[in-house]
């Protein structure tokens, strides 16, 4: 006897550049297999097109929070990021997405996690994947959420409310190798860490200029396998141990900035090749062209107004995204992050009930790589 769609309440929302399927933990299985079989059934997964459900078709469009009340002091929510695979059975929790936190504090509220707290609200957020925290403030008039304003950020059209996200320091060092520069497979590469596992490599050493369309940087057969043998390396080392199976850590190319910025960007994720760039993957960008003697060094622009300011114009292909970063050094001398903020804006899409497809109907899942933390 086939048993009729699970009905999951769901809010549907743009996070920064990306969009995601927003849920309250209590409202999905507790059980993490479970859990994910039924992800893959409300987003449509696996099949490239996503045609039964509510991926977007993109692994940008194909993301999931999971919103919890949080039992550590310094938090009021924890978000639990998933990304679901496209056209493979597979939800990994092996990183953070800091585009899709964007949504986590007007989701709060919008839940009754958390009180309004007059004109604006900061909710303060723990991102289980990695247990970093991060305080988002936005516009809450009238006890409501306000998603209308003037910010804009590139690769999304119009203008929304300002979400402000600070990072403190994260417990990690900021240089997970221990060096500013490591040579991996022939190519001098800067491995970083302020939020998202990131290795920084000049384009040119790759015989690219780091201009390219995206989708010519992903044709390129012999680059492909080229940074597939620097992530695998650059993994081990970065202490994030076999990565084959993972989407981190990222890999940003760098070259000169085109448009008034600090640098330009190509980022892989970690084949596809990132039509702008992730929050937290540019707060690792930003941190590391501070970094003296890195590899970004070079080629970053860094004005004095720049410095001023600790702002950061990191461009990509859709345009840019803007970083208050800041770089210190710790008690033994090495570089650490001081400061780390961005702008980024949210908007409610859909509040309602998704209806997954069937159990009977949808393919066994995948085992998640790297398991569950």
């Amino acid at each position: 006897m086939n048993r009729g769609p699970e009905e999951v309440r769901c809010l549907l929302m743009r996070g920064g550049t990306s969009k995601g399927a927003y849920f309250l933990a209590a409202d999905l299985p507790a059980d993490p297999a479970a859990r994910d079989d039924l992800l893959l059934r409300i987003m449509g997964s696996p099949d490239e097109r996503q045609i039964d459900g509510l991926g977007g078709a993109h692994p940008l469009t194909s993301k999931v929070a999971v919103i919890s009340p949080s039992t550590d002091p310094d938090a009021d929510v924890d978000y639990l990021f998933l990304q679901v695979a496209v056209d493979r059975a597979e939800v990994t929790d092996r990183q953070n997405c800091g585009n899709i936190l964007a949504g986590v504090g007007p989701f709060a509220v919008e839940r009754g996690l958390v009180t309004p707290g007059g004109e604006r609200t900061s909710v303060r957020v723990r991102m289980v994947n990695s247990g970093d925290l991060a305080t988002a403030t936005f516009p809450t008039p009238g006890g409501r959420v306000d998603y209308t304003g003037d910010a804009e950020i590139s690769g999304v059209p119009g203008t929304a409310a300002p979400v402000v996200i600070e990072f403190p320091p994260g417990s990690g060092p900021l240089l997970p190798t221990g060096n500013v520069r490591d040579e991996i497979d022939g190519v001098w590469v800067t491995c970083v860490d302020n939020g998202m596992p990131t290795v920084l490599i000049t384009a040119s050493d790759l015989k690219v200029t780091g201009y390219e369309a995206p989708r010519d940087l992903e044709e390129d057969l012999a680059l492909a396998e080229r940074l597939r043998s620097i992530r695998l390396a650059a993994g081990h080392r970065m202490g994030l141990g076999d990565v084959s199976d993972t989407t981190v850590p990222k890999l940003t190319l760098l070259a000169p900035p085109r448009h008034g910025g600090a640098v330009t960007t190509r980022t892989f994720i970690p084949v596809r090749c990132h039509t702008s760039i992730g929050v937290l993957g540019a707060a690792s960008v930003a941190a590391g062209l501070r970094i003296e003697g890195g590899v970004g060094a070079a080629t970053a622009r860094l004005t004095p107004d720049d410095d001023r300011d600790d702002r950061v114009r990191v461009e990509h292909p859709t345009g840019f995204l803007d970083v208050v970063s800041s770089v210190g050094t710790d008690a033994d001398g090495r570089p650490s992050a001081r400061r780390t903020a961005v702008v980024r804006t949210a908007r409610k899409i859909f509040d309602g009930t998704v209806f997954a497809r069937s159990a009977e109907t949808a393919p066994p899942p995948a085992p998640s790589p790297g398991g569950h933390r």
